[in-house]
């Protein structure tokens, strides 16, 4: 088993920000990492990553569609071997979770 690196940890999980910066919330316009909906990013020795993930609310419509879309956006990054997407609701999400960036565009600051 190949242990990660310091350096090569923070860059896989800069690389695994920025892919979940590419999926939006369909209710929010705002992407699931600044919107606070990401709780845990465990890369693994043997290329696996978990994610501990929640919803804005527990009876999203779309909720195993974003999970579909988490894993897709995160599958694709180089030396990612598979993605673990748990959905998790404790604690619950509320909008002290989101960047002041997204509460900026949100008008909310």
């Amino acid at each position: 088993m190949t242990t990660i690196a310091p350096a090569d940890h923070e860059t896989l999980i800069a690389g695994v920000i920025a892919a979940l910066r590419t999926v939006h919330d369909p209710e929010i316009p705002v992407n699931i990492y600044d919107l606070g909906l990401i709780y845990r990013i465990e890369p693994k020795d043997s290329g696996l990553v978990e994610i501990d993930m929640t919803l804005t609310a527990p009876g999203c419509p779309v909720a195993g569609e974003i999970l579909t879309w988490v894993e897709t956006a995160v599958r694709a990054i180089d030396g990612i071997a598979g993605v673990e997407v748990r959905l998790v609701f404790d604690p619950p999400w509320d909008s002290s979770r989101m960047s002041d960036d997204v509460k900026l565009e949100l008008g909310l600051l």
